[in-house]
């Protein structure tokens, strides 16, 4: 942009200041200014570290949210308006899921089954009317399944339940873990700071990107019919169907069980974590 404004042909540093002061004193009210910028350019710069992603998008939510108002950023936003508008044509969407990271970002070992610790998530629902349901976790490699049951399909109590399952795992054997894009995944923030784990989001409507995960409910539906409560079934029950689950030989896994193959990296890592050439952790 030019420093000067239109109609002023005196080019003298004194009467550039004004307009310097305001375009370099704050820079980052020129960032706001550019927040499409922030993106692409976090992205740029920890192009290995997808827990470093935010999209202008949510950018803009964060300094419309009511608690940000406070600070004011909005008057440094490209048009500076105090209310948000929708674009024309533009269909409203449900609630997002913060810090979204897609699975478009996820390193590719993990989509080839080659690495351990790369989990799928999902809830599995009971009747009504009781709220209780279950969060299920698979790992991707071994196809080992864990089971928690859940008072209800909120963020809280299902963030909560992540965190029993995994804490106990060996945090090399945790690496991240891959949602569909339901709302009670929208605290995973909390678990990914308390464990050190990432979270990936897969595709709307794309089901088969989470298909290991989609198979071992579907072993727990053999036990639990769609249409039957979960209010009196207790966690003990729950785990003797996940142990059955777990204990069951697979085709895929040369006729090994889900435990066999998770036991087997276990001793892996166990092995690496030896080695003085290595550091891998396995205790929190």
């Amino acid at each position: 942009m030019p420093i000067t404004s239109p109609g002023n042909d005196d080019d003298t540093g004194e009467n550039h200041q004004p307009t310097l002061r305001k375009n370099t004193a704050e820079p980052v009210e020129q960032t706001l200014k550019q927040n499409k910028l922030i993106e692409g350019r976090l992205k740029a710069q920890y192009a290995g570290d997808p827990s470093m992603r935010i999209s202008h998008e949510c950018l803009c939510q964060w300094i419309y949210a009511k608690p940000q108002r406070a600070l004011d950023l909005r008057q440094y936003l490209a048009r500076g308006r105090k209310r948000r508008t929708r674009k024309k044509g533009r269909k409203a969407k449900g609630p997002r899921i913060p810090m979204r990271v897609p699975i478009a970002d996820r390193p590719e070992a993990v989509g080839s089954r080659k690495g351990f610790g790369h989990f799928e998530s999902d809830t599995v629902v009971g009747a009504a009317p009781s709220r209780r349901c279950m969060n299920t976790q698979v790992e991707r490699r071994s196809r080992r399944l864990f089971a928690r049951l859940v008072d209800d399909k909120s963020a809280s109590a299902t963030a909560r339940a992540e965190y029993e399952i995994f804490k106990d795992i060996p945090p090399a054997a945790r690496v991240d873990r891959t949602w569909d894009n339901g709302t009670e995944a929208s605290l995973h923030m909390l678990v990914d700071e308390a464990l050190g784990m990432l979270t990936y989001f897969a595709d709307p409507y794309s089901s088969w990107q989470r298909g290991s995960n989609e198979n071992r409910n579907g072993g727990i539906r053999r036990y639990l019919p769609k249409g039957t409560s979960f209010e009196d079934l207790t966690q003990d029950e729950l785990d003797a169907i996940v142990g059955e689950i777990n204990d069951t030989p697979m085709k895929l896994l040369g006729y090994k069980t889900p435990n066999e193959v998770w036991d087997e990296e276990i001793a892996k890592l166990q092995s690496k974590a030896a080695s003085p050439n290595t550091s891998v952790a396995l205790t929190n």
